[in-house]
């Protein structure tokens, strides 16, 4: 999937230089005070099961040592590569639940058979953008309540202007606090396989992609 990325990278060069510029309209909004940049975090959490899982499958990717909290510089090229990153896997992973991919109700793995649901996105979207040379502490795998209420997983993206929210959802990159969800919890920045509790602590009813 590596090299079909390779051969559309040029794709979205008109696109990422309009978002480009809405960018610096979200950043100068944020520095007035008209969004919040970053969200709250509270206490640590449980891990979702799909999580702990996907490590008993994918060790070597979860066995890694707590590291300082790292934060990245956005760049307009840093933006256009987030931009085709997420362009890319939106267009081309296709949306299958894990009942119909797997047979479970809940798995989080890599999409490389071209299908998967909210995490493998996820999954698929972070890999991309670590083996491009992103760091693992900017790129937090966060479970949300949509627009539905519903239990779903998104990738914020934490820079110096902010957290972006790279969703198959939606198409455009947001800031966290502009895209109607509420935040549950999210990975920690020093250690993947530690989670924070974001925003108001509340009672959740427990669903596949949120316990």
């Amino acid at each position: 999937m590596a090299g079909r990325f390779k051969q559309v990278l040029t794709f979205a060069g008109l696109t990422a230089f309009a978002m480009a510029a809405g960018l610096a309209a979200t950043a100068s909004a944020s520095a007035a005070g008209q969004e919040p940049a970053f969200i709250a975090i509270g206490d640590v959490t449980r891990a979702p099961i799909g999580w702990l899982e996907f490590c008993v499958e994918y060790k070597g990717e979860c066995s890694v040592k707590p590291s300082e909290p790292r934060d990245v510089v956005l760049t307009p090229k840093a933006w256009t590569d987030l931009v085709r990153v997420n362009a890319w896997v939106n267009d081309t992973i296709k949306p299958m639940t894990d009942l119909e991919h797997w047979g479970v109700v809940e798995r989080w793995n890599y999409p490389d058979d071209g299908y998967g649901d909210c995490e493998d996105y996820v999954l698929a979207k972070r890999r991309m953008l670590m083996k491009a040379g992103w760091p693992r502490e900017a790129l937090l795998i966060t479970v949300v309540r949509d627009k539905k209420g519903e239990g779903h997983a998104v990738l914020t993206v934490k820079t110096d202007k902010g957290e972006y929210i790279l969703d198959n959802q939606e198409s455009e990159i947001l800031l966290w606090s502009k895209t109607g969800y509420r935040f549950v919890k999210r990975q920690s920045q020093s250690d993947p396989n530690t989670w924070i509790a974001l925003g108001e602590p509340r009672n959740l009813p427990v669903t596949a992609s949120s316990r």
